[in-house]
């Protein structure tokens, strides 16, 4: 009577692409390997040999083998904690190593067209995940709340303030902005508490924003325009750290509707560079505008500038030396998108080019305290 031999574990591995690249010799011998992996804690240092069946023949040979290359070299000297022989099975006879990878189903089945989802769940061609959660918890909480907006239950309100504050769309604002990005859909009654408590102890804003106290003095602002990007800021962010080729960004603002383009470049330009790239991203979408307010910078008290501006109509003002303050839009702004590229390139100074866009997006996208707008719906 002969014994039957029944399967005791079964083991599966997906290769990875290094490994798909392997040649069927080393693939079969990387089986090999794998398993005595798994199975080491039953096999090294058993009492008696065991046997390996393949139905790769090359594999009988692989321990007399004289020469290997440095993976069958490492594979070969791991072989020598164990104690087996390598046996040639053919693959007709080795039906069961291969019946799990080689089952053919014959039977036709007719495919349901009916969708996965519910269509309750269909909100649109993207359903936040956020969404589907607060969903679900309130089902557990229900509460009342206004017309228009969504309750948020306690178990999801943390993790809504986080995605609020800390997506690249956001850039970590402060506790107005951040409250004014959930109350116009969500709804809660703790909910500027909350905001308030989690903007105060965050850890990336209390590292990377710039220190605020009140201005010394009275000020006296420049006139308020008529219509968005008639009037014009302008300065340079400089010596960032080198990526994509960019090291400075021209920094514009509209002073009307505080919306804001901001530019890399790869160094301080000349006067025409900068009105090159004034002409080239702002004043073909928006017109010409009627003033522009800059610094005392060598681009903007050369003659060239000076002749362009005047061939196309645009005033030229200039704030008075050292005081910063008179561009104070536009400064501000600098310091607004500085402390979005420190939020999400502290550890990878070298990538904030690729942000940039994102830094733009963030600022045109929250709500203004002078406008009670934001930027993208001024303009």
């Amino acid at each position: 009577m002969t014994l039957k031999l029944r399967p005791c574990a079964f083991f599966s591995k997906k290769l990875s692409p290094a490994e798909r690249k392997y040649d069927v010799g080393n693939r079969e011998l990387l089986a090999v390997v794998e398993a005595l992996k798994v199975w080491r804690h039953w096999l090294e240092g058993a009492k008696h040999p065991f046997l390996i069946w393949t139905d790769h023949r090359n594999l009988e040979y692989i321990r007399q083998a004289k020469r290997l290359n440095p993976r069958q070299a490492r594979w070969a000297m791991f072989f020598t904690r164990f104690v087996f022989t390598l046996s040639y099975k053919p693959g007709s006879q080795n039906v069961k190593a291969d019946a799990l990878s080689q089952l053919y189903d014959t039977e036709e089945r007719s495919m349901d067209p009916t969708p996965i989802l519910p269509a309750s769940c269909l909100v649109a061609p993207v359903v936040w995940e956020l969404d589907a959660d607060i969903e679900r918890a309130s089902r557990a909480e229900p509460s009342w709340c206004p017309a228009g907006r969504l309750y948020v239950p306690s178990a999801v309100r943390d993790r809504l303030i986080y995605w609020a504050h800390t997506s690249p769309s956001s850039g970590h604002p402060g506790i107005g902005r951040t409250m004014r990005c959930l109350d116009g859909r969500y709804w809660w009654p703790t909910l500027a508490k909350d905001v308030r408590i989690y903007v105060s102890s965050c850890s990336v804003c209390a590292q990377c924003k710039a220190p605020r106290h009140l201005p010394r003095g009275k000020l006296q602002p420049l006139p308020v325009p008529q219509r968005p990007w008639s009037h014009l800021s302008v300065d340079f962010l400089t010596d960032l750290p080198p990526s994509q080729g960019y090291t400075t960004i021209l920094v514009v603002v509209d002073r009307f509707s505080k919306s804001c383009h901001l530019l890399p470049l790869p160094g301080l330009p000349t006067a025409l560079q900068t009105a090159e790239a004034l002409f080239t991203h702002v004043f073909r979408h928006y017109g010409v505008p009627e003033d522009i307010v800059s610094d005392r910078g060598p681009q903007f008290t050369s003659r060239v500038w000076k002749a362009f501006m005047e061939h196309l109509g645009i005033s030229v003002s200039l704030t008075s030396s050292f005081h910063p303050e008179s561009n104070g839009q536009v400064e501000r702004v600098n310091q607004d998108v500085g402390r979005f590229l420190r939020s999400y390139c502290q550890d990878r100074p070298g990538e904030w080019a690729k942000f940039v866009p994102w830094a733009e997006m963030a600022q045109n996208s929250l709500r203004h305290s002078s406008t009670n707008l934001t930027p993208f719906q001024c303009v």
